[in-house]
This record gives C-alpha cells, sequence and structure tokens, in this order.
C-alpha cells in the first residue's frame, strides 16, 4: 500500500472514486438526491482544488502497488482546532473493503499528525454508516452527535468521535 499526495491533475481521480465509494456506502443511508447534491458541491472540481491550495489540508490517493490500483483517498486538515486533525474524508472502492486499506489509511494518518504536532483526530460519521464500528475497532470514540444542516434541505445526522494520539 502506497500514499500518494494528491495534486490537482488527480481531482478527476479522487472524484471518481469518491462516486464509486458513495453509491456502495450511502446507498441505503441517503437518498440518490442528497448523494447527488453532496457528491456536485462536497466533490466539485472547485471545492477539492481550494482544499488543495489550503497548506493544512491534505488529500492522499491510497494506491494498492500490487494491482498497480487506486482503492481509495484520504483528506485531513491539520490544526482544523488547536491541537486537533479534522478527518474529512476517508474513502474506499467497494472492491477495496476488508483488505486492510482503512486500516491502513488510519495508520498513516496517525503518522501524519504527530509529525503535524496536533494531538487529536475527529470525525462525523453518518449515525447509519457501518463505518463506526470499523472506527471503533481502531480506537476512535464517540464524544458527541449532531445534526448539520448541508443546504437545499438536506441534512447530516452524525455522531462526532474522535481518537487521542499516542506520543
Amino acid at each position: 500500500m502506497k500514499f500518494i499526495k494528491a495534486t490537482e491533475n488527480d481531482i478527476p481521480l479522487i472524484q471518481d472514486l469518491a462516486r464509486r465509494s458513495w453509491e456502495n456506502a450511502y446507498a441505503e443511508i441517503l437518498s440518490g438526491e442528497q448523494m447527488e447534491y453532496m457528491l456536485s458541491t462536497m466533490y466539485s472540481q472547485e471545492e477539492i482544488a481550494d482544499h488543495l491550495k489550503k497548506s493544512n489540508y491534505h488529500y492522499f490517493l491510497i494506491k494498492d502497488e500490487t494491482n498497480d490500483s487506486f482503492e481509495g483517498f484520504i483528506g485531513y486538515e491539520n490544526n482544523y482546532e488547536e491541537g486537533t486533525t479534522k478527518l474529512h474524508r476517508i474513502y474506499l472502492i467497494p472492491e477495496s473493503k476488508g483488505k486492510g486499506f482503512g486500516k491502513g489509511a488510519l495508520e498513516f494518518l496517525n503518522e501524519k499528525v504527530k509529525e503535524s504536532g496536533d494531538e487529536r483526530i475527529i470525525l462525523n460519521v453518518n449515525k447509519h454508516n457501518s463505518a463506526k464500528k470499523f472506527y471503533e475497532s481502531q480506537g476512535y470514540s464517540v464524544y458527541d452527535e449532531g445534526i448539520f444542516d448541508i443546504g437545499n434541505n438536506f441534512f447530516m445526522d452524525d455522531y462526532l468521535m474522535e481518537f487521542l494520539i499516542h506520543k
């Protein structure tokens, strides 16, 4: 498994990986309309390009070197809050689930967070997303929950999870 820092040239690949992942992960959770709205806003060329211009926001592509294929990506922001990195996005295509890529991506993130000096990782996970169990198996815990207006009369009902970095 290799992590490759994404550039603006990788935006179409990130968009493709997001769509393939979302169509699987959120099929039973979100309406088709909400999924399209979120993909078209959160994963627009402009939105991702804006993230890539921020020095604290990082995207890495997850590559399976055995098959020379891209399995997903991770997007996170150091110093989101004082001492805290926010994991905004971690998505794997359906074919790569259960092969250690998610765990490897979180281990990679832990190392990057240590390098940044942050001591905590936070993320939001939809209350109906089975990924919550995966995060818990990796040492994350729920510290709060919230309902977030994401526009266009759509809302996300999420658990807020955290992981404390051991230095």
